[in-house]
């Protein structure tokens, strides 16, 4: 969370439509200056002017799911701070330098619907407890009884 005077310093910076869009999905205002973009259309940017250490690099995720797997590797390493160039500077972060990359982004389905599940062709070792309720006869001492059924009352006519 930001302080108020940076809040409204931000908010200068970057106008009310980017104001609207960062705080419905960072919760934060930032204003900085647009590194590049990947090939899912993510923006990176980076505000070298910002007080607190560690939070001059951020990404605005194109799609409204925000999802860490959608971030490329060499993106990936510039925002953890484990480079200082970006990859549209290093060429050895640049996507697509090494033959077997591929050319087209694969997203991380782990924990989705698309996730890979192995199938099994093994018998299990055990097998689940299926609990099966007897059929009940009326015999508890807790079932519902007619009050009516004893001697002293008399069916009337």
């Amino acid at each position: 969370m930001s302080t108020v005077t940076r809040t409204l310093r931000n908010l200068w910076r970057i106008g009310f439509k980017e104001y609207g869009h960062q705080m419905q999905y960072m919760g934060d205002t930032k204003a900085g200056v647009l590194v590049g973009k990947d090939r899912w259309g993510n923006k990176y940017y980076e505000n070298l002017e910002e007080d607190l250490p560690l939070r001059t690099r951020w990404v605005d995720y194109k799609d409204k799911e925000l999802d860490a797997s959608h971030i490329e590797p060499g993106w990936h390493a510039w925002i953890s701070y484990l480079v200082d160039k970006p990859p549209v500077e290093d060429k050895l972060l640049a996507v697509g330098v090494r033959p077997w990359e591929s050319k087209t982004p694969i997203i991380n389905n782990t924990g989705g619907r698309a996730a890979y599940r192995p199938y099994s062709t093994t018998k299990p070792k055990y097998s689940a407890w299926e609990p099966v309720a007897k059929p009940r006869d009326g015999s508890s001492p807790f079932a519902p009884r007619d009050i009516r059924e004893g001697a002293e009352f008399e069916a009337k006519a």
